[in-house]
């Protein structure tokens, strides 16, 4: 039995049947973390031994009937922009290099509460800015489906660490298809929650208006499993919204009959690779056989989302990125003759080139002058793509995209050209805009042997109804089982 290859309901069912402690799970991640970490370079700081300790405490609660849940013992991994009490919290930024979180964001203590083990803090691009996890100060991650691609971003250390059996979940965060893109990159499940339903509360904010915690896991039962623990009302984030409690596994019911699903034609048809394009057609074909009723629809937004969302996420890191100076947070620069002069300082030295450009454009659209020309602008076409996606939803349930227009690409294709890599949002960025949840599954592979991600977008807090859907899909084609990671290539 490989430890490492199981989802975290099977670990789960292994302990409460003591075949498993949480010590052999925990080591067996370690063991694993030291043995792939050197090619994938998937954290930004690892607890192996911290996880191995906490792990004896944990068998003795499960022993001694102590335990507080039943998922007590299970091993995660954190995106490195979660705050984690007496850890480094990063943002994969040198202005954060050495920031020690003095509390925990609400999500750790859910996580927390529910007695798991946190193996480490995983690599992202600075800030949650970028698509590719090459824009981290401290090293790029790599995909372990071919180590010289890249695994998505900004959450490529949570998705490449699920994937290469590094983690056996992880949380990630959407702000434009953070999860879901590394999710359809490596090959694994990614679901960005309606936004609301999880806190924000102790998240480095990249925009505050569209960032969102979520799991990244080997399946769909794990996602939903992991969805239960984070979802939820927080007094401290005013932008969480009131729900039921709902048991989001009770949800999969591998039925799909009567299902109605919308095909967007405009998500595939230009700049779509062939096939990601085959591959969705075929998992369309996959649906129909299974009961769900599968319409073509026109859904004219996406351009409009991309340029829009471009424009508020640009404005509201300029905002939020205000704060790190030099003075109140952050890298200081030791040479200064002045404040100006430090607080330059201070943000030259510490802030990477993607984060400088959109400082810098989020900063433009908001000046005077501009801010009705764009940010204005922006917003109102934020209106008028949820009115979009509102109107598609009063005739269907679900709508099916393409994660990504393509597969993951090689290390350095695209970070010299930074509009090339903004366009491979297109088919994430407009769930963001209007806040709605979004699932990537994997449903194929392309010639090279590279993932590909199929996206379901659900109506508002209509989480069930993907999860279902994914899970229904999930069943019928088992590509975990007939595909695994195979650590191709290497540095170059």
């Amino acid at each position: 039995m490989n430890i490492t290859e199981l989802t975290v309901h099977e670990l789960k069912e292994k302990l409460e049947k003591k075949e498993l402690t949480s010590y052999e799970i925990t080591k067996a991640y370690t063991d694993r973390i030291a043995e792939k970490e050197k090619d994938v370079q998937a954290f930004v700081t690892t607890l192996e031994e911290d996880a191995l300790e906490k792990a004896k405490e944990m068998d003795k609660k499960i022993e001694s009937g102590e335990a507080k849940s039943t998922l007590t013992g299970i091993p995660i991994g954190i995106k490195d922009n979660i705050c984690t009490k007496g850890v480094k919290t990063t943002c994969s930024s040198k202005m954060l290099e050495d920031f020690i979180a003095p509390y925990d964001a609400t999500v750790m203590d859910k996580i927390n509460d529910e007695e798991l083990i946190n193996l480490g803090k995983l690599n992202m691009d600075e800030f949650a800015m970028g698509g590719s996890t090459e824009h981290s100060y401290f090293h790029v991650t790599r995909n372990p489906w071919n180590l010289n691609k890249v695994p998505g971003g900004s959450s490529g250390g949570s998705a490449a660490a699920v994937a290469a059996g590094m983690v056996p979940w992880a949380l990630g965060t959407d702000t434009g298809g953070s999860i879901r893109e590394p999710a359809a990159f490596c090959g694994v499940v990614g679901l960005k929650p309606t936004y609301g339903l999880v806190s924000r509360y102790g998240v480095v904010a990249f925009a505050s208006s569209l960032d969102q915690v979520g799991p990244i896991t080997k399946d769909v039962t794990d996602a939903a499993m992991l969805l239960n623990i984070i979802a939820g009302k927080d007094s401290m984030d005013t932008t969480s919204v009131e729900r039921p409690k709902v048991d989001y596994t009770k949800a999969l019911k591998n039925d799909v009959k009567g299902l109605k699903i919308a095909v967007p034609k405009e998500f595939f048809g230009e700049g779509i690779n062939e096939e990601v394009k085959k591959n969705l057609e075929k998992a369309i074909e996959t649906y129909k056989e299974l009961g769900a009723e599968v319409s073509e629809v026109s859904l004219d937004i996406a351009e409009y989302a991309l340029a829009s969302y471009y424009i508020i996420a640009c404005a509201e890191a300029s905002s939020n990125l205000g704060r790190f100076d030099g003075v109140r947070y952050g890298h200081r620069a030791e040479e200064y003759s002045n404040v100006k002069e430090l607080i330059t300082n201070s943000r030259t030295e510490g802030f990477g080139p993607e984060v400088k450009r959109r400082i810098i454009l989020g900063t433009y659209v908001l000046s005077s002058g501009y801010y009705d020309a764009y940010y204005k602008k922006a917003q109102q076409v934020r209106t008028l793509v949820m009115n979009e996606f509102q109107k598609a939803f009063e005739k269907y349930d679900v709508i099916l995209t393409p994660t990504s227009p393509t597969v993951a690409f090689d290390i350095g294709s695209k970070s010299t050209n930074p509009l090339e890599m903004y366009l491979a949002d297109i088919c994430t960025v407009s769930v963001n805009i209007a806040g709605l949840p979004g699932i990537s599954i994997p449903c194929g592979i392309d010639k090279e042997g590279m993932p590909i991600g199929m996206q379901l977008i659900g109506n508002k807090f209509q989480e069930e109804t993907i999860l279902n859907a994914a899970y229904t899909f999930e069943q019928a084609i088992d590509f975990r089982n007939k595909y695994k990671p195979e650590f191709k290539g290497g540095a170059k």
